[in-house]
């Protein structure tokens, strides 16, 4: 997803991270192992093309013959939709990587066509999420592409007003309500500071298609129609799309480090989760429950991401996160540099009375 939640101020520019001998040898590493599964498959892409892009108009035509009989049969199509557009977007989100597809030209076509269905502008979204893998994990490139997340330090530094707007955008409601919404029916209809004319363009080129859809599918169902099943699908997507987003990265022993200390396949394997989840789910997420695995290269297609970890030993120790586990993500907020790891504000609060207790000992 994109830029979830960023911070008020602007994004730190990106630098080069010097590589260690040792950083250098890992990646020599695991890019001989990764490189088998690079190759995008045409006729998997194809089939993906079909059983998701064709499956969500299928489901609109019977939502079209199902809506004058009963909303009640209407709806849960409705959601199974947007459960569908999660499908969707992965498959604009491997465009954007370049991995779905070999030719380039294939990738920008179809990248843009499963935008449009997410409403997410394409050239725009891809240039932002580059710089989220570029930087994923470094304390000192936050701001574009990732969710805003504070060390103790800055935490303890900011005025109150920085510390309620922070508490405030990463409740639960806030981050599966209001952002969502934000996100992808807002948001995204305007570029980012700092994006180039191509990714501008992009923007104002993805928000006349959706106008354009939009008023085509009113005029088949009617306003009242289009607007019920359209919020139900986008809203349903941008919901799942978040909380996957969130999830991958904001779990307690996730990795975060500064300057030269950050490591491009640390942070990838440590700091990207693999979320376990249930076939059906992973089918709707398109693998991308395989979060490590992606960072780790993201010139992996989705439907190959499943089979890479299973092929070498480097991958098996990593501990998967259960659906039930990450419930707990929900509760982290200010990231621990002494211990490295996400605390909730109770443990903060807990390790200041700690330190109260201790001072007043001394």
């Amino acid at each position: 997803m994109n830029d979830l939640l960023i911070p008020p101020s602007p994004a730190p520019a990106v630098k080069p991270v010097a590589k260690t001998s040792h950083h250098r040898e890992s990646m020599k590493e695991w890019k001989a192992i990764v490189a088998e599964f690079e190759k995008p498959d045409a006729k998997r892409a194809g089939w993906q093309i079909v059983n998701s892009i064709g499956l969500y108009i299928t489901l609109w035509a019977v939502m079209y013959f199902t809506k004058s009989i009963s909303w009640g049969v209407t709806i849960p199509i409705a959601v199974i939709a947007g459960l569908v557009l999660v499908r969707i977007f992965i498959i604009s989100h491997d465009c954007g990587h370049g991995s779905f597809l070999k030719s380039k030209r294939a990738n920008n076509f179809w990248g843009f066509v499963s935008g449009l269905f997410v409403f997410t502008p394409y050239f725009h979204w891809r240039w932002e999420h580059s710089v989220h893998h570029a930087t994923s994990g470094h304390l000192d490139r936050r701001g574009i592409g990732d969710v805003w997340t504070l060390t103790v330090k800055e935490y303890e530094e900011s005025s109150r007003w920085q510390k309620f707007a922070y508490a405030l955008v990463r409740h639960p409601i806030v981050l599966l309500g209001v952002a969502p919404t934000w996100l992808f029916l807002l948001r995204e209809r305007f570029a980012t500071k700092g994006a180039k004319p191509r990714e501008r363009q992009s923007v104002w080129y993805m928000n006349l298609a959706v106008v354009s859809l939009a008023a085509t599918l009113i005029a088949i169902f009617g306003l009242k129609s289009y607007l019920i099943i359209q919020l139900i699908t986008i809203l349903i997507a941008a919901t799942c799309g978040v909380w996957l987003f969130y999830v991958q990265h904001q779990y307690e022993d996730t990795y975060w480090a500064a300057g030269d200390e950050w490591d491009y396949t640390t942070a990838a394997i440590e700091g990207s989760s693999f979320y376990k989840l249930p076939k059906v789910l992973q089918w709707f997420s398109g693998n991308i429950g395989f979060h490590h695995i992606h960072h780790l290269s993201s010139r992996i297609p989705n439907y190959n991401l499943e089979r890479c970890p299973n092929s070498h030993p480097m991958f098996h120790d990593v501990k998967p996160l259960l659906p039930m586990a990450s419930l707990k993500c929900m509760h982290y907020r200010l990231w621990d540099q002494e211990n490295k790891r996400l605390i909730t504000f109770q443990t903060y609060k807990e390790q200041l009375r700690d330190k109260e207790q201790l001072k007043a000992a001394a």
